[in-house]
């Protein structure tokens, strides 16, 4: 061992013999559950739609006959519950804490079905808010599922940081919106994932156009996409482009985001269902 050693193996290129392996901080989950596959959506900046991309993919692989379960790991601004029309507190036994369950069966857990009112705003530093997402994968008893979609808080901060260090993430899907500053933002995203080895599954475009509702002329609000620009740089499939659609804003804010009808995220839904399974 070298005098200067720093007992840092992986910044390193001496073949000592105290040499160590790379140390893993991956989590087990409950002793109840056994998750087959999960999916991260992340995006670089706030607002873009990640708990509605979330909410409408968990939907379609639920509607193909998957058992399909939601880690809400935003925990300072939980949308899901809101999306899926869940109001009541989530329940626990010696076994581990329960999710609940969608009118369709999704599993879902978020702060706000632990808090005792659902408005109260969670005031917590990075490293509590890390423990709750590491306690949302290790105290849940997730049962048998399928595919479980993770939707993350935006940015490159704590928390996605801890879902890719501690849960085996099988890929990534990047949601964005069509205006130019995306590339940046982009970037970010698809930087980090590679840093932390984790794949990019593809990009999404939300807010994408606006469909006149007499001529069906699609109108781009925010300017010509540059997603498939973005898409080409870094070799990915853009997976999906959501429209801003009146029905579907009303869909969530009225807790009914599973009765959704369209095609747009097909392609991302078809792509999650081709993931291999974990043993």
């Amino acid at each position: 061992m070298s005098e200067n050693c720093t007992h840092d193996c992986s910044s390193c290129g001496v073949d000592c013999p105290s040499r160590q392996q790379p140390q893993s901080f991956l989590e087990k989950t409950n002793d109840m559950s056994h998750v087959k596959r999960v999916i991260g959506v992340v995006s670089g900046k706030g607002g873009v739609g990640k708990s509605l991309v979330t909410s409408m993919l968990a939907t379609l692989l639920r509607r193909r006959g998957n058992t399909v379960g939601i880690l809400d790991a935003d925990i300072t601004g939980p949308s899901i519950p809101k999306c899926f029309g869940l109001h009541q507190r989530a329940l626990s036994d010696d076994t581990g804490i329960f999710p609940v369950a969608t009118k369709t069966g999704i599993q879902v857990m978020s702060i706000n079905l632990l808090l005792e009112e659902e408005t109260s705003p969670v005031v917590w530093r990075g490293p509590v808010i890390a423990g709750a997402i590491k306690q949302f994968w290790t105290d849940v008893n997730w049962g048998n599922v399928d595919y479980m979609f993770v939707d993350m808080p935006p940015g490159t901060g704590d928390v996605p940081l801890t879902v890719f260090q501690s849960l085996p993430v099988d890929g990534i899907l990047i949601v964005t919106s069509p205006q130019e500053l995306v590339g940046m933002i982009v970037s970010k995203a698809v930087e980090m994932a590679k840093l932390m080895n984790v794949p990019v599954l593809g990009l999404i475009e939300n807010m994408s156009y606006v469909k006149c509702p007499d001529c069906g002329k699609e109108i781009r609000v925010f300017g010509e996409s540059h997603i498939d620009e973005v898409a080409a740089k870094y070799d990915l499939k853009v997976l999906g482009k959501l429209p801003m659609d009146p029905l579907l804003a009303s869909a969530c804010d009225r807790g009914i985001i599973e009765l959704f009808d369209g095609p747009w995220l097909d392609a991302a839904a078809d792509l999650v269902e081709s993931l291999p399974a974990k043993e």
